[in-house]
C-alpha cells in the first residue's frame, strides 16, 4: 500500500513543477541584482577598487547563478 502511495505523491503535475521553479528562481534574481547594485554603489565611491569589485561580483554572480540553474536541472529530472 505505501508503494501506491508513493508512487502517487511523485506523479506531480508539470505545470505545477514549473510554478516552483518559477518561484525559485526569485531568489537568485533578487541576489543578483545586489550583487550589481553593490558593485556599481562601490565603483561610484572608489572607482580605483573596480578592478577587485568586478572580480569580486563576477564570482558572487556565478554561485548565485549556479542555484538557478539547479532549480532548473531539478525541474527536467523530476
Amino acid at each position: 500500500m505505501s508503494n501506491v502511495l508513493l508512487a502517487q505523491a511523485a506523479d506531480i503535475n508539470p505545470g505545477l513543477g514549473l510554478i516552483g521553479y518559477g518561484l525559485a528562481a526569485i531568489g537568485p534574481g533578487i541576489g543578483v541584482g545586489i550583487i550589481w547594485a553593490a558593485v556599481i554603489n562601490g565603483t561610484a565611491r572608489q572607482p580605483e577598487a573596480q578592478g577587485k569589485l568586478m572580480n569580486i561580483a563576477w564570482t558572487t554572480f556565478v554561485l548565485t547563478e549556479v542555484l538557478a540553474l539547479i532549480g532548473l536541472v531539478l525541474f527536467f529530472t523530476l
